[in-house]
């Protein structure tokens, strides 16, 4: 139950791949290069932004602000470490006192809408993490070579540009992930159904879907993560250069 057809033959971040397998989507390469896209994107003033940023003489930064060596490294692994563990903060059973007194009950969200405002919270968790950690790193490596200043000024460029439309595509992503929530929950509901009329052993265990789900959401979530540490490893990827 829950195995959906695995698509062959498209490419991309591993969010898109793993999206069109969980829901079934057919999705088709863009029919326009990288750069072609990325062009209709941009407004005229983006292009002009973007134009002073590659041409014009980037501000002078103070060698004070490159930080120690290895910092840039540190920094990095110390927001992806608190990022994974807000993930799986999402999976922790929420547990409440039992109304006899005894012990704690815990607490498993079968409605979609408390999955929904999890990820769209850790979305929140995210955009501003390594939004600020881009911000840092952005102002070590323009302090740390004069020819990197010009690197760190157009990822600002490129950030502010772009910010918006990532908000808003991957602001679909719990949209896609309740079709999946649906789909498990009445496959399930099928098998058991079938089962019984046919007076057979149940397939499966009741609310085995939902456990199938929190994976799915979790590989999800990870997944996000890293499409969004992209520029940061680009960043640090300078650094290391």
């Amino acid at each position: 139950m829950g195995q959906q057809p695995r698509r062959t033959g498209l490419s991309g971040p591993a969010l898109i791949r793993l999206l069109a397998r969980l829901t079934d989507i057919e999705a088709t390469p863009p029919g326009q290069s990288p750069t072609d896209r990325l062009g209709s994107w941009l407004a005229w003033t983006d292009a002009i932004a973007l134009s002073a940023a590659l041409d014009g003489n980037p501000p002078a930064v103070p060698t004070s602000a490159r930080g120690e060596d290895g910092e840039e490294t540190r920094a990095c692994a110390d927001v992806r470490a608190y990022l994974e563990k807000s993930i799986e903060g999402v999976f922790t059973p929420r547990r409440r006192a039992s109304p006899t007194g005894r012990g704690v009950q815990v607490e498993e969200p079968t409605d979609f809408s408390i999955y929904r405002q999890r990820y769209l919270t850790l979305q929140q968790t995210m955009e501003n993490a390594i939004g600020s950690l881009r911000v840092r790193l952005r102002t070590m490596l323009a302090a740390s070579a004069a020819d990197m200043t010009r690197l760190a000024v157009l990822d600002a460029v490129m950030e502010r540009v772009l910010g918006a439309r990532e908000h808003n595509l991957l602001a679909g992503v719990p949209g896609l992930l309740e079709t999946r929530y649906r789909d498990l929950r009445q496959q399930e509901q099928t098998a058991l159904a079938e089962a019984e009329a046919a007076q057979r052993p149940a397939p499966v265990r009741a609310g085995a879907w939902l456990d199938a789900f929190r994976r799915d959401m979790r590989a999800v979530m990870h997944a996000e993560l890293a499409l969004r540490l992209q520029p940061v490893e680009g960043l640090l990827s300078a650094f290391r250069a």
